[in-house]
């Protein structure tokens, strides 16, 4: 069970910081937009809204199988809203993947070692 755990989160922190990069660069191209003749904004738009789609799945698999409180599972949706959130939830989701292999692994052999 604390694999496929382990795998969802490891989905979710895959997400995240393309997701925060994407909505920075969105950012940027809405800036560029109103102050010169570059437009890149139905491009990256595009890619975003792809890219958070993608993030609100994994978030919604992620909290179904870590069995978060609502107060985390808004926390990590919160930050998929928020500019550089993403990079902010990968860094956390990468420690609780962690722990989850670990627990996934003393599990599986019955033993904890020191």
């Amino acid at each position: 069970m604390e694999l496929k755990t382990a795998s969802a989160l490891r989905r979710l922190r895959l997400v995240s910081a393309p997701e925060a990069v994407s909505f920075l660069l969105l950012l940027l191209c809405s800036v560029l937009r109103r102050t010169t003749d570059f437009d890149a904004v139905p491009v990256m738009g595009m890619v975003h809204g792809l890219l958070f789609i993608a993030y609100v799945l994994m978030w919604a698999d992620a909290w179904n199988r870590a069995k978060w409180p609502v107060r985390t599972a808004v926390w990590y949706l919160l930050m998929s809203v928020l500019p550089a959130g993403g990079f902010f939830a990968e860094r956390r989701l990468r420690r609780a993947q962690e722990d989850a292999v670990i627990a996934a692994r003393v599990r599986r052999e019955g033993v904890v070692s020191a």
